[in-house]
């Protein structure tokens, strides 16, 4: 798994508590490379995209999907990431440009860009829609995930994540990303929260650790130290958009026949091209394309 991300998951052998470890710095990168991200808004999105992963690999279903979405009224606008059970993910920013100041300790001011608001967590689970809304705490996006399952869930957890940019041949590129996710199981042992809490500012800096070469182990080492516990599993995860054309006739579809018409009209009856804000693939239409399309629904 040298070249791809990956989530790493386990447990405490006395039931106390679970963890998700992953490296997510080649998904970070695919996200670079499809949304022409600055630094910081690299940042703000490899952090959502990595905490979205971590979150969708927790479901238990093959067709239950996650979206974390963060609203706030900085410059960057919407953060958006999808999540599927077994952690594949794909997402977006409003404005892939945006950037603010360092801060003081030169690290990229990501609440900078993102400002005050909202983190919605919407999860698609049997089938059935459920949906968890929490104030921004600092828009960071660690700390407000661990507030969003302590607030909307009330599941006591720890979350760590980080992104380091660097420079490459000229370009710029994500050196080292990934996160880490610590939640208490009902009836933890009171012992095994002091732990966590004590190892959890040791978890400051996951994205050093990572550019450093530690491995997914080796951080659930960190998070756990002082804690026995056993690895359940070790998986790739990537960055993966499922569009297609057929999903995009159908929201044509739902468009309805006039709105898509109107299109035509506006563009002298050029074609029409849908865009995927996750991967920017296009598909085009052409006015008979929509014709048969609507025809083909009556």
């Amino acid at each position: 798994m040298k070249n791809a991300s990956y989530i790493l998951r386990g447990m405490t052998r006395d039931g106390s508590a679970r963890i998700v470890v992953e490296n997510s710095t080649e998904i970070v990168n695919d996200a670079m490379r499809l949304h022409h991200t600055s630094p910081t808004a690299t940042a703000a999105l490899g952090r959502t995209l990595t905490a979205a992963s971590m979150m969708g690999s927790l479901m238990g279903g093959k067709e239950d999907s996650l979206t974390v979405a963060i609203n706030g009224d900085g410059p960057v606008g919407s953060i958006v990431a999808v999540a599927d059970y077994m952690g594949n993910v794909k997402g977006y920013v409003g404005d892939p440009t945006a950037e603010a100041d360092a801060k003081s300790n030169g690290k990229l001011n990501v609440s900078g860009i993102v400002g005050d608001g909202r983190l919605t967590v919407s999860r698609f689970l049997d089938g059935k829609p459920y949906n968890g809304v929490v104030r921004l705490k600092s828009g960071e996006i660690a700390e407000d995930i661990a507030a969003y399952y302590a607030e909307s869930e009330q599941v006591p957890t720890v979350c760590s994540l980080g992104v380091l940019v660097g420079e490459e041949d000229g370009r710029l590129i994500c050196r080292a990303a990934g996160g880490v996710i610590v939640q208490l199981l009902p009836f933890a042992d009171e012992k095994i929260i002091g732990i966590l809490e004590k190892n959890a500012a040791s978890l400051a800096n996951i994205s050093t650790l990572i550019n450093n070469g530690a491995t997914g182990k080796e951080i659930a080492d960190i998070a756990l130290a002082g804690i026995e516990y056993d690895v359940f599993d070790e998986f790739e995860v990537a960055y993966r958009c499922d569009c297609s054309r057929e999903r995009t006739a159908k929201m044509l579809l739902g468009m309805g026949k006039n709105d898509v018409m109107k299109l035509f009209e506006e563009k002298n009856d050029e074609d029409i091209e849908a865009a995927c804000y996750f991967c920017d693939k296009k598909y085009v239409f052409t006015k008979e394309d929509v014709e048969a399309l609507f025809s083909s629904v009556k």
